[in-house]
């Protein structure tokens, strides 16, 4: 009987140590799970900071990319006169005011040619990002109130452009301009040619239409210097620039950013914009872009009376 009684005690024993060890793990693992949770939570802060902060980010981008869509919006009414008693067309009737408009600016509008001699040395990115300059110059010249009889010279059906305008440009060997391989001086008298470069000395005053005006369609993200004004020295023809320096002033900024290179299409729309306005001020006020960091300089105050 007494060895039966040790037994139990020692059964009771065994029993009370392997709760106490089962205890001891559901502590453990509530320690552990604790941390866990911890680090969960933390981790959860960290994804929910870095969510707000992108979708932040992304509501200023939004908001910057509707500005920029209702300034030009506005622009472009500017320019065709549009207003709220404006009639208003369908889109068949418009798209063929549209054509009625380019088909006249082919016999009688303003020549403008984007030399594309200089791509052979651009990346694919570059020639991609020019054929998109390319379609949004077509775009602006298609909504122009005087549109431009526009030549694409020097540009290869064999060429990287040629076949990523046809890749990109819906409708692009349906543009109503001139597409050619050959280059300005092969369609123009040298000098009644006027090439637009930055790095020229005189300044644009006014459009003569007895010029035929010149872009470079170059896009160079090395910024490689005087690439079109070596272009135009190599044609032997008159060189301008546009009026930046003599209509606008550098604003500060907090990269302390100028620039007055623009891409083909930037250069076009004030172009358009002063044909249709005859003002610099206006042109350069409407479609100069703001990132570069310039401003229009504010006329002089007048003479107070004394």
């Amino acid at each position: 009987m007494a060895h039966s009684g040790s037994d139990g005690c020692e059964m009771h024993l065994n029993g009370v140590s392997e709760e106490m060890d089962l205890l001891q793990i559901d502590v453990e693992a509530d320690v552990v799970e604790d941390r866990a949770g911890r680090q969960d939570a933390a981790c959860s802060r960290n994804v929910l900071r870095k969510q707000r902060n992108w979708e932040r980010q992304l509501a200023a981008k939004k908001s910057k990319r509707k500005e920029e869509k209702q300034r030009r919006k506005l622009n472009r009414e500017q320019e065709s006169g549009g207003s709220a008693d404006s009639p208003h067309y369908t889109k068949r009737v418009m798209k063929a005011i549209t054509k009625e408009r380019l088909a006249e600016a082919q016999s009688t509008g303003l020549k403008l040619c984007i030399d594309l001699s200089m791509t052979d040395s651009m990346s694919d990115k570059e020639i991609s990002r020019l054929a998109g300059q390319l379609r949004r110059l077509y775009g602006s010249n298609k909504k122009a109130a005087r549109p431009f009889h526009l030549f694409l010279t020097d540009l290869r059906e064999d060429s990287r452009l040629y076949r990523e305008c046809i890749r990109m440009n819906d409708g692009f060997l349906s543009y109503m301009m001139d597409i050619t391989e050959e280059s300005c001086l092969d369609l123009f008298p040298p000098e009644t040619v006027v090439y637009l470069t930055p790095d020229a000395d005189e300044a644009l005053e006014t459009v003569d239409a007895d010029k035929v005006y010149v872009l470079g369609g170059l896009v160079d993200e090395s910024i490689q210097k005087k690439l079109s004004f070596s272009r135009a020295r190599e044609l032997s023809v008159h060189t301008a620039r546009l009026p930046i320096d003599e209509y606008m002033v550098k604003r500060n900024n907090s990269k302390n950013f100028h620039s007055k290179i623009l891409a083909v299409n930037q250069v076009f729309d004030i172009l358009s914009a002063f044909c249709n306005t005859g003002s610099w001020t206006e042109a350069l006020q409407m479609w100069f872009p703001q990132g570069k960091g310039y401003v229009v300089a504010l006329p002089p105050d007048p003479p107070t009376k004394t």
